[in-house]
């Protein structure tokens, strides 16, 4: 518990509405006894070097769509909220580069830049809610990272705070900066336990003329062909910017196609588009069946895609336990990964939603049902991962069932260097504590 002097220094800092006392608990935990809420870089400054000077601890908290991310600690003794932390900063239309504030939501950025015809190159979940640092804090990216690549191929240069108060910056604010070590590689991804990101830079990309998304379906379930459609398409000259596999519940859900269904999206101009169309259908065995949908069905689609896995900012207590992880496996490994996380439904009783992407071998696996059940499948799962060669990250789960799963998995070769990096940058262990890898 937060003593009261320290809360006394910290209103010497904030006015009296950016502190809250926090008595709520959280289902998901990665909470705080006090939640303050800086407005300024300054102000996230002095809360850190307040908090590591005298012993406390600190979560870090966007909009709250990863607060079942990581963590084995309830309550820090202070939640940052970078709620009230946002704005543009810079947008250069001409260079094609936007420098944002941490806390600033997702899709009010992608709103703004649209005027301009410009986008982000990234695609994550819950874009209503999520915000760009919580995003690039996790290295967050969805099925279209085979055209757009992932949050570390976005991220340009960042404004960081260490948590000692100290001000750093990484990368530039121009696309083409080779100077020494690409520092900003180091933040992305650590889940903020190395510094609370303030400012991004980001590079854009234009708004494409035409876009469609195609469906291929396998009624039969074959895996050999799907593999082989996979394999003609990534072996073409085609581009598409997703080529993401759906099992029959997820296809079901967000197309009403009761089957595995392969999901790419086009972007380009439209004559491009419609070549890429035809080339698909062109593909097709006997047993596959395509659909094509023009630009607002395919956006409604990906939006409501984007919003079928669990969101930790969701006050309401789901009816069912939920899980969702994350694996990485070698490309076309996902279809077998696919087909053995299906089979776990009738073994344990639970439904699973879940797809992997051919082109990069990342899938998404979310589980519903009774907590048992789902904590049986979830590290289930984790096996059928590791048989391949690959890996498994619980990337959402209540914070009670986190305390008896290990989210992160087996450690990694390298993480004597991670934990050195904590140590060196964060010896008192202030900032977001037990988050990462192996309780870092």
């Amino acid at each position: 518990m937060i003593a009261a002097e320290s809360i006394s220094t910290l209103k010497t800092f904030f006015r009296e509405n950016q502190i809250v006392h926090n008595e709520a608990s959280s289902l998901f935990g990665n909470s705080g006894d006090v939640v303050v809420s800086p407005e300024t870089e300054e102000e996230i400054a002095a809360l850190l070097k307040h908090a590591d000077s005298n012993g406390l601890t600190i979560n870090i908290m966007g909009g709250g769509t990863k607060r079942g991310f990581g963590g084995s600690i309830e309550k820090t003794d202070i939640l940052l909220s970078l709620e009230n932390y946002t704005g543009i900063v810079e947008h250069t239309p001409g260079d094609m580069t936007l420098t944002v504030k941490a806390g600033t939501r997702f899709k009010d950025l992608q709103d703004y830049l649209a005027k301009h015809n410009q986008k982000i190159s990234l695609d994550p979940y819950w874009p209503e809610n999520a915000t760009i640092g919580g995003i690039i804090a996790a290295n967050e990216s969805g099925p279209k990272r085979l055209g757009y690549g992932s949050a570390r191929d976005a991220v340009i240069g960042l404004r960081t705070v260490y948590p000692d108060g100290k001000l750093i910056r990484s990368g530039g604010r121009v696309v083409k900066n080779v100077a020494g070590y690409d520092m900003n590689k180091l933040f992305i991804g650590a889940m903020g336990t190395l510094g609370v990101i303030s400012e991004i830079t980001l590079k854009l990309r234009p708004i494409p003329k035409c876009e469609s998304l195609v469906l291929v379906s396998f009624p039969k379930g074959n895996l050999e062909e799907i593999k082989s459609f996979a394999v003609k398409v990534l072996d073409s000259m085609i581009e598409p910017v997703s080529l993401e596999l759906l099992n029959p519940a997820l296809s079901d859900k967000l197309a009403g196609i009761n089957a595995y269904t392969i999901a790419m999206s086009f972007e380009d101009v439209e004559s491009s588009v419609r070549y890429q169309e035809k080339f698909v259908s062109s593909l097709l065995s006997d047993d596959a069946e395509l659909f094509i949908y023009q630009k607002e069905k395919a956006e409604l689609f990906w939006q409501q895609f984007y919003r079928h896995i669990p969101n930790g900012a969701d006050n309401e207590v789901p009816i069912q336990t939920e899980a969702s992880l994350k694996i990485g496996t070698v490309n076309l490994d996902a279809v077998q990964v696919l087909k053995e996380t299906e089979l776990l439904q009738d073994q344990y009783n639970v439904k699973i939603e879940s797809h992997g992407g051919l082109g990069h071998g990342l899938s998404q696996v979310t589980i519903r049902g009774a907590e048992s059940d789902v904590a049986n499948t979830a590290a289930h799962v984790r096996d059928i991962a590791e048989k391949t060669g690959g890996y498994a990250i619980v990337t959402h789960l209540p914070f009670e069932l986190r305390k008896k799963i290990d989210v992160w998995g087996n450690k990694p070769s390298y993480f004597f260097l991670l934990q050195g990096i904590k140590a060196k940058v964060d010896p008192n262990k202030t900032l977001s504590p037990n988050r990462f890898i192996g309780g870092i």
